[in-house]
């Protein structure tokens, strides 16, 4: 897709014919381990489907059958090796039992996205937030892909850390007004999760959820993140801006 327009539907086969498959091993987040994965390099598949205006765009989405949407500035496809894997290179079922949301079992097909992640600390650093799975649609988007989510003009600078880390670490699974991932709750409209939630209450539920909720499978932040307290506490702080700053989802931003 190319701002929302539909530019292709492709094949596995074909995706295999365009892109050779090889064997990859990456270090699984989901899973705390090493695995290896049938992939075709993603750089590849994106000059195949949508020529060089891949390069061009700001930002490739990635939409999930169970909601998910990832995501990923096209700088990082510059800087790191991507890859769309398609299955185990044992030949067992593509799934996995994912640890980060309380070791529920998911289906990874059609496609995840991996990256050569074994010898990179940033990769490593940046969890399973840019890896997603379930990947039904890939989406080029040139212009702002969430202008109902950005905080007030007058919002603190702390609020505005905390947009880029929700952009980073949440929106993949939540929406603020609408715009972002549907897997989890709408966190803005119309009650903000900060007028329902305490705020020692919602700093607990970022970063353990079942210390707040039996069987959840939403995950915590990552551990492995940098400054972790802090960057609760920044995300805290967008949420409480945005909490006076509602848009109707079926509106104009």
């Amino acid at each position: 897709m190319d701002n929302s327009q539909i530019v292709k539907v492709l094949s596995l086969g074909y995706l295999e014919a365009i892109a050779p498959p090889l064997s990859l091993q990456v270090f699984e987040p989901h899973e705390g381990r090493k695995r290896v994965y049938r992939v075709l390099p993603a750089r590849s598949v994106f000059d195949a489907v949508f020529g060089n205006k891949w390069k061009e765009a700001k930002e490739i989405v990635f939409l999930s059958s169970d909601g998910y949407r990832a995501t990923v500035p096209v700088a990082k496809f510059a800087g790191h090796e991507a890859f769309l894997a398609f299955a185990h290179d044992d030949g067992r079922p593509f799934m996995m039992v994912n640890t980060l949301q309380n070791n529920e079992l998911v289906q990874l097909g059609p496609l995840y996205l991996v990256w050569d992640n074994v010898n990179s600390e940033a990769l490593l650093e940046s969890g399973a937030s840019d890896m997603p799975y379930q990947i039904r649609a890939v989406e080029l988007k040139s212009g702002d892909s969430f202008p109902k989510m950005t905080p007030p003009q007058d919002a603190s600078s702390q609020a505005r850390r905390g947009f880029v880390h929700f952009r980073k670490y949440c929106a993949s699974c939540h929406a603020i007004n609408g715009e972002g991932g549907t897997k989890g709750p709408e966190l803005n409209f119309p009650v903000s999760v900060t007028e329902y939630i305490q705020s020692g209450y919602l700093k607990r539920w970022i970063e353990n959820p079942q210390s707040i909720r039996y069987n959840t499978t939403m995950p915590g932040l990552g551990k492995e993140i940098p400054r972790r307290e802090q960057v609760i506490e920044e995300l805290i702080a967008y949420l409480e801006a945005m909490s006076i700053a509602k848009h109707d989802p079926a509106g104009v931003p």
